[in-house]
């Protein structure tokens, strides 16, 4: 009997220290980092970037997983569903705060169907035309749009976007009637903006630096309270005809509410170690972005307080899915 007890004991700890260790190997598995926006916009491009890190730091794969669709609702519908088991994350950004509130029955619930992982960049959002406008400053395009109200067309990467959220600040500030055009794919955008039928865009920088490197579309402003060292010479919208104005844009992992917290702190710590790294700060340095990162709780709140803005916002300018 007691040598009954005591083999079944042994067997019952061998158990736990196999539990235990299995629970300490994370990730074991490829990881699939889901993003909201097709491939070259600034959340494909940040994804992919730490994607390959995280990929060399844990010797496991992780597949970016390009859900475009309904302004990002796709793909941060499919994370907040997900299983809460750490192999399916999400790169968001604002359009993940603004979805839920353009819609009459949201798919998901903003803040509380998420675990905040890590912000991992803060970018401008610059004012870009089209090479056929002519214009050369942020005053030279509100006077042009309030000669011809209704007639300026703004792009978006779809209703409530990142994109589209700016151009509506930027419409709001200046007080101009300009016309929303939402689009599904980048290569649209670019096509129907050289060809002179799009004529403004708030892009978030990544998006666009490989046109404005080529001199294919010309920067007017950039929407942070600084130049941004990525673009020497641009003047900021402040100092360019909008005082006091402001634009810019973020981008984090995300994870479904349930994710274990030693999971969340665990990638929080490696991916900041990753962001730390003079390699990483090249690479977004030559994209406009900066690396930012911090505890699971300083995102959280950049992102009820944006929540909270983004309510105002959707309000007062009477902003809906169409």
């Amino acid at each position: 009997m007691t040598l009954r007890i005591g083999l079944s004991l042994l067997l019952a700890c061998g158990a736990m220290a196999t539990a235990a260790i299995g629970a300490e190997t994370y990730p074991s598995k490829p990881i699939r980092m889901v993003v909201p926006f097709p491939p070259g916009a600034a959340s494909d491009f940040l994804a992919r970037t730490l994607g390959q890190k995280l990929n060399e730091l844990y010797n496991q794969q992780v597949v970016i997983d390009n859900r475009p669709g309904a302004g990002g609702i796709v793909g941060s519908t499919l994370v907040a569903k997900s299983a809460p088991d750490g192999y399916t994350l999400g790169m968001v950004g604002q359009p993940h705060l603004m979805q839920p509130l353009l819609q009459r029955v949201p798919p998901y619930r903003a803040l509380d169907d998420i675990a905040c992982v890590i912000q991992v960049a803060a970018l401008p959002n610059v004012l870009v035309v089209s090479p056929q406008l002519p214009v050369k400053s942020v005053s030279d395009v509100i006077a042009l749009a309030k000669s011809k109200p209704g007639t300026l067309n703004f792009g978006s990467a779809g209703i409530g976007s990142s994109s589209h959220i700016a151009g509506e600040a930027l419409k709001a500030a200046a007080g101009i009637d300009i016309v929303h055009v939402p689009f599904k794919l980048l290569p649209d955008i670019f096509a129907e903006m050289l060809a002179g039928r799009v004529q403004l865009y708030m892009f978030p920088l990544p998006a666009v630096m490989p046109m404005l490197k080529d001199s294919k579309l010309h920067v007017v402003a950039v929407g942070t309270p600084q130049p941004s060292p990525s673009l020497p010479g641009v003047p900021t919208m402040s100092e360019s005809g909008l005082p006091g104005f402001q634009s810019q844009s973020w981008f984090g992992i995300v994870g479904p509410v349930a994710l274990p917290r030693a999971t969340v702190l665990q990638l929080n710590r490696d991916v900041a170690k990753i962001l730390a790294t003079n390699d990483i700060k090249e690479r977004f340095l030559r994209q406009g972005a900066v690396p930012a990162y911090g505890a699971p709780e300083d995102f959280k709140q950049l992102m009820q307080a944006d929540f909270a803005r983004y309510q105002k916002l959707v309000k007062d300018a009477g902003i809906s899915a169409q």
